[in-house]
């Protein structure tokens, strides 16, 4: 698990909102990159996969069998193997991905929307609300995430919802502060000195001005986050602060698993490869996403 960082952060803004033939161009430069669509390919398949696990798993995820506890991989019946339980390994793959995506992605674009209004605010408006704003944020931002996000849900207790709201704490500083740090140099641009100068107030300035300059690097650079969170997700839920069994997760998964490591190292190994797959398909994903706007790190 990694500390949540803001070193290759898309901060450089020279020009006003965005044309249509930006985007087509983003488009065209993102489908040149061959390793960056089959990313992105790879989580459009796990996506489906969790949307539609009722109809593809093989199996009742939660249906165990002492009998058949420990199946290798390739077992009649259990192509994956079977747990410590003997529930089908292929089912809980599948369905797992659903709460494993939903840990991932919902704290982060919680903390995308949360995170960009106070760091839009506080870079637009500076002075001193600049100054209250980001060292309260520099209070949280200051912990690495991982210890910050296992005290939170060491404080609130264990369950989904309290590891929902300890990510989304967890990743609103640095949102916060990129947003912040790109907003202050936009606001410094000719074309909103001009809008000041004609007239136009503060909320107008941010709606037509800011916000689309703003929010494509802010949004790029929270995809990088995704994987982050499906990693500190699956480690909450390992230490037994996240899911509580039976509900199938990749990182409780492996919690359980883990007294079968030598008896079936391969079948124990299965929710790990899942959630390596995954962040590293996000990473790739979100390293072409930036590529293709020209963001430089």
């Amino acid at each position: 698990m990694s500390a949540v960082t803001t070193d290759a952060v898309p901060v450089a803004i020279t020009q006003p909102l965005r044309s249509p033939g930006y985007w087509a161009g983003v488009f065209k430069r993102f489908k040149r990159d061959k390793v960056a669509v089959g990313a992105g390919l790879v989580v459009l398949a796990i996506i489906l996969m969790a949307v539609f696990a009722d109809y593809i798993a093989p199996a009742d995820p939660t249906r165990s069998s002492m009998l058949r506890r420990l199946r290798p991989i390739g077992t009649p019946g259990y192509p994956l193997g079977a747990d410590e339980l003997g529930r089908d390994m292929l089912s809980r793959l599948i369905h797992g991905a659903r709460l494993s995506l939903f840990m991932g992605v919902v704290p982060v674009f919680i903390a995308f929307a949360v995170g960009s209004v106070i760091g839009v605010s506080a870079g637009f408006f500076g002075g001193k609300y600049n100054t209250i704003t980001m060292r309260t944020v520099d209070i949280f931002y200051a912990f690495p995430s991982v210890l910050l996000a296992i005290a939170l849900s060491g404080a609130l207790g264990a369950g989904v919802f309290n590891s929902l709201l300890s990510l989304t704490i967890v990743f609103i500083p640095p949102i916060a502060r990129i947003a912040e740090s790109v907003t202050t140099q936009v606001r410094s641009m000719d074309y909103v000195e001009a809008a000041r100068a004609s007239g136009a107030g503060p909320g107008t300035i941010i709606r037509v001005h800011v916000l689309g300059n703003v929010l494509g690097p802010i949004f790029v650079y929270a995809t990088s986050l995704i994987s982050v969170s499906m990693i500190l997700a699956s480690g909450l839920s390992f230490l037994g602060l996240g899911t509580k069994p039976p509900t199938p997760e990749w990182g409780l998964m492996l919690n359980t698993l883990r007294t079968a490591i030598y008896v079936q190292p391969w079948v124990a190994a299965l929710p790990g490869v899942a959630i390596f797959i995954t962040s590293i398909s996000f990473n790739l994903l979100s390293d072409g996403l930036r590529s293709a706007m020209d963001v430089k790190g």
